[in-house]
This record gives structure tokens, C-alpha cells and sequence, in this order.
């Protein structure tokens, strides 16, 4: 196994950790809550899961993606899942982070917030390959 091999894999393993520990939160009252607050009001239709499915499905998503990138035969489509994941929970961050008297800690400033997503998915990707 070389360096890039080595790297790799630990990031695959810090990725796979990170997606799969912030899963689990999804199914913890008091972050669920707030991940249920989240939820913009544009999401918030009726013909829109409920805010419960919602951060139950993501929670979901995040536990299988940390999974999927820990097996060589998913590994690829896994990071490319992850990656619209990621996208697809933006604007979830984005809501908090205009509202930070409401979201406290969950609240990040919209362009730290930004980049780090576009570095989880930057990190995502590279874990794929």
C-alpha cells in the first residue's frame, strides 16, 4: 500500500465516522428537534414528506453513506450519493444560518458553512476514487 493508498483509506474511515455519527443525531431528541426546525418553510409543503421523515430519511442517508464508502464495491457510487446529499441538505444549513437567535450552535454563518460543505464534497469525492 503507497502514501495515496494510505490516505485514502483514512479518509475513507474519517469520512465514513463523521457521516455515520451525524447520522445517528437524526435519531437523538434534542439535535433531531433542531434538524427538524431546520427545514425551510419552501419545504414545508403538503405534498413534502413531514419534517419528521424528512430528518429521518437524511439520517438514514448519512448512516448507509458512511457504510458505502467503507466497501470497494460501492465505494464510487456511494461518494457520487454523498456528494448530491450534501447538496440536497444545503439549504437546510442555509435556513439556520440566517437564523442564528433561533439555531444557536446549529446556526453556522452561511460562508463558512459554504465552504465547508464544497470541502465535504470535495473530500467525498476523493474518498470515491
Amino acid at each position: 500500500m503507497n502514501a495515496v493508498e494510505i490516505a485514502q483509506w483514512v479518509l475513507r474511515i474519517a469520512l465514513a465516522l463523521a457521516f455515520i455519527g451525524m447520522g445517528v443525531s437524526h435519531f437523538v431528541a434534542a439535535p433531531a428537534r433542531t434538524m427538524r426546525a431546520m427545514i425551510p418553510p419552501a419545504l414545508r409543503q403538503s405534498w413534502m414528506p413531514s419534517p419528521t421523515v424528512l430528518v429521518t430519511l437524511t439520517g438514514l442517508c448519512e448512516v448507509a453513506g458512511g457504510l458505502g464508502l467503507l466497501w470497494e464495491s460501492t465505494r464510487f457510487i456511494t461518494g457520487i450519493a454523498l456528494v448530491l446529499f450534501l447538496i440536497a441538505v444545503f439549504p437546510a444549513n442555509a435556513y439556520a444560518a440566517e437564523h442564528p437567535e433561533r439555531f444557536g450552535k446549529a446556526a453556522t454563518p452561511f460562508w463558512p458553512r459554504y465552504f465547508t460543505q464544497m470541502l465535504l464534497i470535495t473530500l467525498c469525492l476523493l474518498a470515491a476514487i
